[in-house]
């Protein structure tokens, strides 16, 4: 008997719920190590309308690396020349949201001391529905998409900052099938280290 996307979602949860607590509480080590640029909580919901709409909230945790010393570029040249790295995972909470892992790279950009915009690519893999058109949700052709998202925010202290973020995954037609993608906006909470 074959496995409807709603009963392995519960273990899909869980997997990502024990990442995310795993990553949270190991955070502080990696961080004083020099491993860790930044952490994000965040919370979306789908902006998409009709087959392409998702119920509910997706919380996510993103995990930010600074491998080429992107906080130390000088001008626009070096910024775009030495990205952040990053992963994460955003969970869904509703029978036809989709749970994604994702990673890439992004770019931030001060306008102000305080305020700051941010443009990131990579790719995502998800549980999502592929090509069911009597299932729920967004139909989303392959198991694996490009990802972008963009985001504006404000830096409360040197540490902790709150963004609005728009983001979009889908497989730009490169695979056969539907391909209705992935769009939400919402908030994140950072503390950079």
């Amino acid at each position: 008997m074959p496995l409807s996307s709603s009963s392995i979602r519960p273990r899909n949860v869980g997997a990502c719920l024990l990442l995310a607590t795993v990553m949270f509480t190991a955070a502080p080590t990696f961080a004083a190590d020099g491993v860790f640029d930044e952490m994000r909580f965040g919370v979306t919901t789908s902006i998409a309308a009709g087959d392409k709409q998702e119920d509910g909230v997706f919380p996510s945790f993103t995990v930010y690396f600074d491998p080429f010393d992107a906080d130390g570029a000088a001008d626009l040249g070096e910024k775009l020349l030495r990205p952040r790295v990053y992963t994460g995972a955003a969970v869904a909470t509703s029978s036809n949201g989709v749970n994604q892992a994702y990673g890439g790279l992004s770019w931030t950009f001060d306008m102000t001391k305080r305020l700051f915009v941010e443009f990131g690519a990579g790719g995502t893999v998800h549980d999502g529905d592929l090509d069911d058109p009597n299932g729920s949700g967004p139909q989303l052709g392959c198991r694996f998409l490009f990802r972008e998202y963009a985001a504006a925010g404000v830096r409360l202290d040197e540490h902790w900052n709150v963004s609005a973020t728009v983001e979009h995954a889908s497989h730009a037609n490169l695979c056969d099938g539907p391909n209705n993608g992935l769009t939400r906006a919402g908030l994140a909470l950072g503390y950079q280290f």
